[in-house]
């Protein structure tokens, strides 16, 4: 009688991809509640593997150290904010609007969002040795689109001549600093008020007229 060769027996189900992403995804997220109310240092696993509910090795499975799973939750915001931010400007052609709503949805995200803020703060303090802090590694990624549109607005006589990496630096750097000045003392105006305000700053300055004075 002939032998007929057997198909091997299946070891188990193939990994769900989808379910994976979303359980990785409810991770970073329990991660980002626990890590931003006791910081780094005094946040327990276990509390991240209950608030997701699963196993503490379940966790580990997904990011082997407590230092890896801090700095995924933070990459995790960034991400987040950089979706906020698309989808804001999605849609908006005129490149004066894009900008804008660029601002209003960068500053309206970390108002909703202070815990990762308190990330920031966080990676920061415990992570000081990093070459760069994970906001400035998305905030350098994220940039080309952004000089794109300035190198746009220049070319058409309404925005001044100069290299689009120092306006791009200056307009990061004012609502970065904004972001913080409303998470440590309180937002004193409306997020509309604040981004009006920073693009009037940005768009015609605070001189009158076209010369310059010198500063001595």
């Amino acid at each position: 009688m002939p032998v007929t060769s057997k198909s091997p027996r299946p070891v188990g189900r193939p990994p769900d991809a989808e379910l994976q992403e979303r359980r990785c995804a409810e991770i970073l997220d329990a991660a980002t509640a626990v890590f931003s109310e006791n910081g780094f240092a005094a946040a327990d696993v276990q509390e991240i593997a209950n608030k997701t509910g699963v196993g503490k090795g379940t966790v580990y499975r997904y990011f082997p150290s407590k230092e890896e799973l801090f700095l995924a939750a933070v990459d995790h915001g960034m991400r987040r904010l950089k979706s906020a931010v698309n989808a804001a400007i999605a849609g908006v052609e005129p490149p004066l609007e894009r900008i804008a709503e660029g601002v209003r949805a960068y500053l309206a995200f970390f108002d909703e969002h202070p815990e990762i803020v308190e990330l920031l703060i966080h990676e920061r303090a415990h992570f000081r040795d990093r070459k760069k802090p994970t906001y400035f590694v998305h905030r350098d990624a994220n940039m080309a689109p952004w000089q794109a549109l300035f190198r746009e607005l220049i070319q058409v006589g309404v925005v001044r001549d100069i290299p689009v990496e120092r306006i791009t630096e200056f307009v990061s750097d004012v609502v970065y600093g904004t972001m913080f000045t409303n998470y440590f003392s309180g937002r004193k105006a409306t997020l509309s008020s604040q981004c009006d305000t920073i693009l009037d700053m940005v768009f015609h300055g605070l001189l009158v007229g076209r010369e310059t004075p010198s500063v001595e």
